[in-house]
C-alpha cells in the first residue's frame, strides 16, 4: 500500500519513483572510476549515472547545475557521490553538484573514504572535505573533551637484546633513535648505521630505538657493533595535530616505557653518555643532540611556500621547540655549518658542533659510466620532502624533458611502502604510472642503479640539513643536477662538481646539456669524486664523532710532567712498544717528558703511557717519542697525550713513525697530521723508513 501510494505521488510531481544514483567525477580519472565502480557494488539495485568533467567542459557553476536540472528533471536523486581530492581543475563540478543535491551528496576523499557531509558534523566535514583522514576527524583534544574515549596508546613491552660481548676497555655510551638503523632504506638510517660502527670502535654502545617488528636479518648487523639493542613499541598518537604546543612529531614518540627503560639501563651499566638522534627525542634528555636537519627551517620554507594557519602554526611550533631545547644539551650535532649559523642566531654556537653526512668510500666506488640517457633519483618517500622533490620534477620538469626526448628514462627509489607515505603526504590513493618511470620500493644495494645512470638528480624543492644521496652519487663517479636546496651544506659549486638548477625550466636544461655533452658531464663527476673523498669518508668523520664522546666524558688518565720516581714505568712502557724509540729513560728528563696517569680508583697511580717533545725554533716542535704501555691500549691514552701537547704548544708540530706502523700512521692523520717526507733508515732493529708528519695547530 506504501509503495503503492509513492508511486501515485511521484507520477503526480512528475518524477520515476525509483530514486537514481548521480555520482560525479570530479577529481582525479582513476579515482572517481573506483568511485563509480565502489558506488555501483555498494548500492546495486539502483540506476547509476556518472557526470564526467567533459560533458560539462567549460561551463559555470550556475550553467552546470541549471544543466543538472534539465537532464534529471523526470528523476528524484537519492544518492550523489561527489569526489573532493584536491584538484582544482574540477572545483566547479564539485560546487555544482552540492549546490544541486545539498542533502544527498556522499563524500569522496582521495583515499575513497566516504563521508555524509551534513550540518549535524559541520567540523567534522570541514575537516574530510579538507583532506583530513576519516580516522582522524573525530578526535578532539583532551583538553577540550575530557571524557573521549578514544585515547592514546602507549604499548609497555621493551625488548631487550644482547649483541656483542662487553668489554673493560671500553667506556659504554647509549644512542636513542626514532627507528631501528637497519637496513639502509633512507639517509637517516646510513648516517646513524655508519657511525654506530664507526663508534663501536672505541665504546660499547647501547641502542635504544622504536622498533616495527624487526627480523633476525634485520637485527644481526647492528647486534655486531652493539652491547645491547632495546626496542620499545611507537605509541599510537590520537590527538588532532593541530592540538598541542609542542609539535605532534614530539608526542608521537613520548614513551614511558622508553623513558624508564633508559634510566633503568644507564643506571644498571654506568653509562657515560647519551646521544639523541633526531630533535622531536629531544626530551629524553640526553648528552648530545643530533639534528639531521634543522626543522624550523624545514617548516620555514613549507610556510613561505604553502602560507596558510597550519604552516604557520608548524613552523612556530617548531622554533620555539628547538629554541627551547638546544641550549639544554651540552652537545648538538649539525650536518654542515650552514645549519650552526641557523642554530648560533640562538646561543652563539658555543654548544654546536659540525659532524657531516658522509659515504662509505670503500662501497661506493667509481664505474665506468654506460652509455644512455638514465636518471636516477633516490629518496625515501618516508621523508616527506622527497614526495615534494617527486612531485615537481614529475610534474613540471619531465613533461618538458620529454617534448625534447624519447630516450630518457627515470628511475627512483622510494624506499619501503611508498605507496602508504604517498597517500599520508598527498591524500591521493595511488601515484600516477608512466611507462617511462621506474618506481622502486627499498633496494638493498643502489650500487647497480648508480652504474647503470648517466645522471643523478636531487630535485629538491625543501630541505635542511646535507643529502647523503648527493654524496653517493659523487663517490660513484656520477655528475649531480640538484637544486640548490638539495645539495645545500655540502660545499659544491655550480658547473664545478654540481649542476644547480631551480626552476622547472632551467633543471631540464640542466639534464639536456649534461646528457648531451659527456667532456662536461666527465669533469663535474670526476671533480665530485675528489670534493666527497676529501671531506666526506665516514672513517674521518666517525673520528669527529668518537672524539666529540670522548671530550664530554671524564678523563681515563691525568696528564702532569715526568719525574725521577716514574723512570721504572717508563722504562718498563718503553720496553713494551719495539715499534718506538728506544732511548735511555734517563734522558727523556732533560726534555718535555709527559706521562699519563690512570685516575680510575683500581689503578690510580700507575703510569700509562709517556711522551717526550722539545722545541726546535720559535713556534716549532719536534715530537721524539710516544708510547703506551700494551695493557692500556685503545683506550685513546696517546690521542689524549698527543692532544694536550697540541693544546700546550700552540705552532708547527713533527714527528716520524715506522712506514709499517699503520695503527699509529691512521692516529696521527684522525688527528689533523699529514705526511711531508720520507726519511730512508732512520729507524733501527729492523732497518726501516721513517714518515715524517706535519701538523699546524
Amino acid at each position: 500500500m506504501k509503495t503503492a501510494l509513492k508511486r501515485i505521488i511521484f507520477r503526480l510531481l512528475g518524477k520515476d519513483p525509483e530514486a537514481i544514483v548521480v555520482s560525479f567525477a570530479s577529481g582525479d580519472p582513476e579515482l572517481a572510476q573506483q568511485m563509480y565502480a565502489e558506488i555501483q557494488r555498494l548500492v546495486p539495485d539502483r540506476k547509476h549515472v556518472l557526470i564526467v568533467p567533459t560533458d560539462l567542459a567549460g561551463r559555470s557553476t550556475l550553467a552546470i547545475y541549471s544543466e543538472l536540472r534539465k537532464r534529471f528533471r523526470a528523476y528524484r536523486i537519492g544518492q550523489a557521490p561527489v569526489l573532493f581530492d584536491g584538484d582544482p581543475r574540477f572545483r566547479t563540478l564539485r560546487r555544482a553538484a552540492v549546490l544541486y543535491a545539498p542533502t544527498k551528496i556522499l563524500a569522496y576523499n582521495a583515499r575513497l573514504e566516504r563521508h555524509h557531509p551534513g550540518l549535524g558534523t559541520p567540523i567534522a566535514s570541514l575537516l574530510f572535505l579538507r583532506g583530513v583522514p576519516l580516522d582522524r576527524i573525530f578526535l578532539r583534544p583532551r583538553w577540550l573533551a575530557p571524557w573521549k574515549k578514544e585515547r592514546s596508546v602507549y604499548p609497555s613491552k621493551i625488548e631487550e637484546i644482547a649483541g656483542r660481548p662487553m668489554s673493560p676497555r671500553r667506556r659504554r655510551i647509549a644512542v636513542l633513535s626514532p627507528y631501528f638503523p637497519y637496513p639502509l632504506a633512507h639517509g637517516g638510517a646510513v648516517r646513524i648505521f655508519n657511525l654506530l660502527r664507526e663508534m663501536s670502535e672505541e665504546f660499547d654502545i647501547f641502542l635504544f630505538a622504536f622498533g616495527d617488528g624487526e627480523s633476525s636479518e634485520d637485527l644481526r648487523p647492528v647486534l655486531d657493533l652493539c652491547a645491547r639493542v632495546i626496542l620499545a613499541g611507537k605509541p599510537r598518537y590520537r590527538e588532532p595535530r593541530w592540538s598541542t604546543l609542542a609539535p605532534p612529531e614530539v608526542h608521537e614518540f613520548r614513551s614511558p616505557a622508553m623513558t624508564a627503560a633508559l634510566a633503568r639501563i644507564r643506571a644498571e651499566f654506568k653509562i657515560e653518555a647519551l646521544q639523541v638522534e633526531y630533535t622531536m627525542l629531544a626530551p629524553y634528555r640526553g648528552d648530545v643532540l643530533v639534528e639531521h636537519d634543522v626543522t624550523f627551517a624545514l617548516y620555514r620554507q613549507i610556510r613561505d611556500r604553502s602560507p596558510g594557519i597550519a604552516s604557520r602554526w608548524d613552523y612556530w611550533r617548531w622554533r620555539r621547540f628547538e629554541k627551547r631545547w638546544i641550549g639544554r644539551y651540552s652537545k648538538v650535532v649539525v650536518m654542515s655549518e650552514q645549519d650552526r649559523a641557523l642554530l648560533g642566531r640562538w646561543n652563539d654556537g658555543r654548544n654546536i658542533a659540525v659532524i657531516p653526512n658522509g659515504v662509505d668510500l670503500e662501497r661506493f666506488t667509481p664505474e665506468i659510466e654506460r652509455p644512455g640517457q638514465h636518471l636516477l633519483f633516490i629518496g625515501s618517500f618516508r621523508h616527506f620532502p622527497n614526495i615534494v622533490a617527486y612531485r615537481f620534477f614529475v610534474e613540471e620538469v619531465w613533461p618538458i624533458l620529454c617534448r625534447g626526448s624519447s630516450q630518457i628514462t627515470f628511475t627512483v627509489v622510494a624506499g619501503p611502502v611508498p605507496l602508504l607515505y604517498w597517500r599520508e603526504h598527498t591524500g591521493l590513493l595511488s601515484i600516477p604510472p608512466d611507462d617511462r618511470i621506474r618506481l622502486l620500493e627499498f633496494v638493498a644495494d643502489v650500487r647497480p642503479l648508480y652504474i647503470e645512470c648517466n645522471l643523478a638528480i636531487v630535485p629538491t624543492l625543501v630541505s635542511a640539513g646535507t643529502n647523503l644521496k648527493v654524496l653517493e652519487a659523487m663517490a660513484m663517479d656520477r655528475a649531480v643536477v640538484s637544486t640548490s636546496s638539495g645539495c645545500a651544506g655540502l660545499g659544491l659549486e655550480h658547473g664545478v662538481n654540481v649542476w644547480i638548477a631551480d626552476t622547472p625550466e632551467d633543471f631540464a636544461c640542466a639534464i639536456r646539456t649534461l646528457l648531451g655533452d659527456e667532456s662536461v658531464r666527465r669533469r663535474i663527476a670526476e671533480a665530485g669524486r675528489l670534493h666527497v673523498e676529501r671531506n666526506y669518508g665516514w672513517r674521518q668523520i666517525g673520528a669527529h664523532q668518537r672524539s666529540l664522546l670522548r671530550d664530554l666524558m671524564p678523563s681515563r688518565v691525568r696528564i702532569r710532567a715526568a719525574q725521577e720516581h716514574d723512570l721504572p714505568d717508563i722504562t718498563a712502557i718503553q720496553r713494551s712498544a719495539p715499534e718506538s724509540s728506544q732511548w735511555d729513560p734517563h734522558d727523556y728528563l732533560a726534555f718535555d717528558c709527559q706521562v699519563a696517569e690512570l685516575a680510575d680508583a683500581t689503578r690510580g697511580g700507575r703510569i700509562a703511557g709517556l711522551m717526550v717533545s722539545r722545541s726546535v725554533a720559535d713556534k716549532e716542535r719536534e715530537i721524539l717519542n710516544i708510547a703506551v704501555h700494551p695493557d692500556f691500549r685503545r683506550l685513546h691514552i696517546a690521542t689524549e697525550l698527543l692532544q694536550a701537547e697540541l693544546a700546550r704548544w700552540p705552532g708547527v708540530h713533527f714527528l716520524e713513525v715506522r712506514e709499517s706502523n699503520a695503527a699509529a700512521r691512521r692516529l696521527y692523520e684522525g688527528l689533523g697530521f699529514q705526511a711531508v717526507g720520507a726519511r730512508p733508515g732512520y729507524y733501527d732493529n729492523p732497518p726501516e723508513t721513517g714518515i715524517v708528519m706535519r701538523i699546524l695547530s
